[in-house]
């Protein structure tokens, strides 16, 4: 499959899995015969909340930061995140030895900002809007020369993410369909092109709260759209795609499954008291999309049978979770 158009494709996707092999964890994949039951579908649960730094955005990170010449690296990196982005970058740099000035709005979960710190990220805080996010990362970049690493919508981080689908597919080969989370498009665009380079008849979903459901309306109507508000729990799924993302996405995923707030907390339980496994909520909704009305009674997929399901990470924040889930049970 030709993807050159998009700027990545199969080998700039191999590429980084050389690059990057050395510093990331070969997350396992796991498997539960009661979530089988339950959606009367074979489940496999790419683990990413045991990759370095807690989720798979350090595939990205570590693929940016180390294909940098030695000059565009000494001054460091500089990004703006809601937290796994930022301490995936800040891990990377701190392998490289380099600085990483990282932008987090001033509502992350403390969780995700402690990581960050960890790793030797400075941190500046902004306001937990867009604009004021980039104009704070814009003064970063003016003060100390850094180069910038956006979240998702960049050749080198889709590329990085995308790394995850060849593991996958190497682990699992008889997949016929994965189930990606959608935020700003890193992961599914680089999995989507992975995984479809690689075996061309399996089916690419994306997850996505319905509560900022940007990604299921801008396939709806066949451009990007972008939301002014946006309400969930998954908050690590509020981003929007941009211009390199979503021309992915509009080409080769094949749908985008929505799900409520209540669905998540759900397939957090399962996830708890079934997998074993600690999960923050945006990775929760892969599960929660298999179990859905959504996709069980879509007539699409009554052939999806060997299901891959990306567990994103596990950088939760269990204070706020229990808060959302106190709110949401009270609703």
């Amino acid at each position: 499959m030709a993807c050159k158009k998009y700027g990545v494709s199969i080998d700039t996707i191999q590429k980084a899995q050389i690059l990057i092999k050395e510093y990331i964890n070969l997350t396992p994949v796991i498997h539960s015969t009661t979530l089988n039951s339950l959606s009367r579908k074979t489940l496999f649960f790419k683990s990413e909340c045991f990759q370095k730094s807690g989720a798979f955005k350090f595939r990205g990170a570590a693929n940016a930061v180390f294909s940098l010449q030695e000059e565009q690296a000494a001054k460091g990196v500089v990004t703006h995140s809601s937290g796994n982005h930022a301490a995936a970058l800040s891990l990377a740099a701190q392998l490289r030895g380099i600085p990483s000035y990282v932008v987090i709005p001033n509502t992350a979960p403390k969780c995700k900002v402690a990581n960050v710190k960890r790793y030797g990220g400075i941190v500046r805080f902004s306001e937990p809007t867009m604009q004021s996010r980039e104009e704070t990362a814009i003064r970063v970049l003016q003060e100390t020369g850094a180069v910038l690493v956006p979240s998702s919508n960049d050749v080198r981080i889709i590329s990085g993410q995308g790394t995850l689908s060849l593991e996958f597919l190497d682990q699992a080969p008889e997949l016929d369909t994965l189930i990606v989370p959608i935020s700003g498009g890193g992961l599914l665009s680089g999995v989507a092109i992975g995984a479809k380079s690689k075996n061309p008849a399996i089916r690419v979903l994306g997850a996505e709260p319905k509560g900022a459901d940007d990604a299921a309306q801008s396939k709806a109507c066949g451009r990007l759209v972008s939301l002014s508000h946006t309400n969930t729990i998954a908050d690590g799924l509020r981003a929007s795609m941009g211009d390199i993302t979503w021309p992915i996405v509009c080409d080769l995923v094949d749908d985008i499954i929505t799900v409520n707030d209540e669905e998540i907390l759900e397939a957090i339980r399962y996830s708890y008291e079934i997998l074993k496994v600690a999960v923050e909520p945006s990775a929760a909704i892969g599960l929660a999309a298999v179990l859905s009305d959504n996709f069980k009674k879509h007539p699409c997929w009554n052939c999806s049978q060997n299901i891959g399901i990306v567990i994103s990470g596990g950088n939760v924040d269990l204070g706020a979770l229990w808060e959302s889930i106190s709110r949401i049970t009270r609703t």
